[in-house]
């Protein structure tokens, strides 16, 4: 039986830009980010210019619902052909061990195939992989129109083991000296430091098998998250950034596998695995900001939640946000910013476990109904902020997750409200750096 059909994970086959290609401006951060800041984007488009650039192999979200969405579908897939017939690549047939330097602290991945046979994104799901948070099947349309007739794939998909003693990277940094430099730069703005490690060494390569598998043990599984033997399928994957990617690469395999066959490399997807136990990997809150404001929004709420409610008056941001982070009450608080100053939402008898989820649905409801135009998620405060005391917009500021709880929390009680948490914030995204075909 092959490492694949066990654990749902084969050595990929990689492409790189070749060592001519500037490699700072090929590699820019994930399309799903500054969506509410276009002048990020503009700066990196200025730094690109025509030059080879992951730039023009994605679409940035931030176009999504514009007459550029349109035209960058084509040429998304147009440059992919270009920059495969004009040879800019390079091949690497092997784990690539991922180090990304973010001020003091430096995160570690690998670069893995994830079988999308193990894979389901649905809530209740007991494969291998699994999502962590709701999949909105609306934003998927998108990346499917570009995904299928794509030649390539180029993800910033992360995703999760959840291995507390560092068994699998550990023997990777014992040896680290061992393994050949494939890339080595600064990333654009301000975001850190690449670099990229050839694992060709094959007793080093079963180790990662090895140590993946005994992570999913019966009882080894069953003692980490003290679960009864046997009720539980184990969970090995669980999403951290990019599980609509992974859900479009998902959903073409399943329209495609029965004319392809199974040894289509559409099967596969190309990620970059994390410990989460990584100290360098930190889970931020996800917050809301609603724009063009039609309906009144406190009267909707008192609405949709009646005598459970409660507003209250906050000096400031930053005291809000130490009463939302503190969460000293049991029941569900919520920091809230429009133009009109900071308040304090508390919901009594929450029907969901977490505040993120409490909100969302008032949300989605409150947007049904054309109580506002658009609902945007953010990562960062000063975005938040700024945005939300802006006339006719209002900002919601959530309370993070403990990542220790993320695993057993997803087995037992499956994915969590969509975009519940972040790992890191925008700038420590994943850059686009790796590339791998996915037509035959």
């Amino acid at each position: 039986m092959t490492p694949a059909n066990e654990i749902g994970i084969r050595i990929p086959e990689i492409l790189l830009p070749k060592t001519s290609i500037d490699h700072e401006k090929w590699a820019v951060i994930a399309c799903d980010q500054f969506t509410s800041e276009p002048e990020y984007w503009h700066e990196v488009e200025a730094i690109v210019e025509d030059s080879p650039s992951t730039y023009h192999m994605i679409l940035p979200e931030v176009f999504l619902e514009t007459e550029e969405e349109t035209k960058r579908i084509k040429s998304t897939q147009d440059a992919m052909h270009e920059y495969l017939e004009t040879g800019i690549f390079r091949k690497v047939n092997d784990f690539i061990y991922v180090l990304r330097h973010v001020g003091k602290h430096t995160r570690r991945g690998l670069m893995v195939c994830l079988d999308l046979e193990h894979y389901d994104y649905n809530k209740g799901a007991q494969t291998l992989i699994r999502a962590t948070e709701g999949t909105i099947l609306d934003r998927l349309p998108p990346r499917i129109k570009i995904r299928e007739k794509a030649p390539l794939e180029c993800p910033h998909i992360l995703v999760l083991f959840d291995d507390p003693n560092n068994a699998v990277f550990g023997a990777l940094d014992e040896n680290i000296e061992d393994f050949p430099e494939v890339y080595d730069f600064e990333l654009m703005l301000g975001s850190g430091h690449l670099t990229g490690l050839r694992i060709d060494n094959e007793d080093m390569q079963q180790h990662v098998f090895d140590a993946l598998e005994e992570l999913i043990d019966p009882e080894i599984f069953a003692e980490k998250y003290n679960l009864k033997p046997g009720r539980y399928q184990p969970l090995l994957f669980a999403m951290g950034d990019g599980n609509h990617s992974l859900a479009t690469a998902k959903a073409i395999w399943e329209k495609i596998k029965p004319v392809v066959g199974m040894d289509h490399p559409a099967r596969y997807a190309l990620v970059e695995i994390e410990n989460i136990h990584d100290p360098a990997l930190t889970f931020e809150p996800i917050h809301r900001l609603i724009f063009n404001i039609q309906k009144d929004l406190l009267q909707a709420m008192k609405a949709y939640w009646g005598d459970r409610l409660s507003i209250k008056e906050v000096d400031s941001f930053e005291s809000m946000m130490d009463i939302v982070d503190e969460a000293g009450e049991p029941w569900h608080q919520v920091g809230m910013i429009t133009e009109d100053g900071i308040r304090l939402i508390e919901i009594r008898k929450p029907e969901d476990n977490l505040p993120v989820g409490t909100l969302q649905k008032f949300l989605d409801q409150y947007l049904a109904e054309g109580g506002v135009e658009k609902i945007d998620y953010v990562h960062g405060t000063q975005v938040l902020f700024e945005k939300g005391k802006t006339q006719g917009n209002a900002g919601f500021y959530v309370p993070g997750i403990d990542k220790s709880e993320l695993f057993k929390t997803v087995i037992l009680d499956g994915a969590l409200p969509r975009k519940t948490f972040s790992m890191g914030e925008a700038k420590e995204k994943r850059f686009y750096m790796e590339s791998r075909r996915i037509q035959s």
